[in-house]
């Protein structure tokens, strides 16, 4: 008797610099597959110099597939709203830009329902002493983002930004959620 694979979900996730959101979702525990990307904007298959326009209206986002056996989307969001502020509208840190917002993008109403629980959740626990400004939305326009961007952390560890952004953030998932790094 065969069985047959269990079935893959998808959910796109927008935390500022694509090269933090894709190094930490890289080593999240249950995500298969991570993608750098561009949604919810005006033109079609933008690239990454018309991205840093800010006339695009895409945000840089990760497109992660993942099996809801291993890891719920409630758990994926714990971690995205750790590993990023959700509280600055269309900025993480220094960089700045409407690229950069924090948003979740969803593929159906389920999607939807988790993300805007998991926010009320948040709110009400005043984890942070801003409001959360994180757009929760369906997806749109998705196009992948160019090779370079792709796997951008593990090919560039010691780049500046990689070592002064980057690593600290992935270093922060470690950190808090240990039990969800992969071995």
């Amino acid at each position: 008797m065969s069985s047959s694979p269990s079935p893959t979900e998808t959910i796109v996730l927008g935390g500022g610099c694509f090269w933090c959101t894709e190094a930490v979702f890289d080593r999240v525990q249950g995500v298969l597959d991570v993608e750098s990307g561009y949604s919810n904007g005006e033109t079609l298959n933008p690239s990454y110099e018309q991205i840093c326009t800010g006339r695009t209206g895409h945000a840089e986002v990760v497109k992660l597939e993942f099996d809801p056996a291993q890891i719920s989307l409630r758990e994926l969001l714990e971690i995205f709203f750790v590993v990023h502020d959700p509280t600055t509208l269309n900025r993480q840190g220094n960089d700045v830009g409407t690229q950069y917002r924090s948003g979740i993008y969803t593929v159906n109403d389920a999607q939807k329902e988790v993300a805007e629980s998991v926010i009320r959740e948040i709110e009400a626990s005043k984890t942070y002493s801003s409001p959360v400004v994180t757009e929760v939305a369906p997806l749109d326009n998705y196009s992948t983002a160019e090779a370079y961007h792709q796997d951008y952390f593990l090919n560039h560890p010691n780049q500046g930004y990689c070592a002064f952004v980057v690593g600290p953030k992935v270093e922060k998932f470690q950190k808090t959620f240990a039990s969800r790094v992969k071995a």
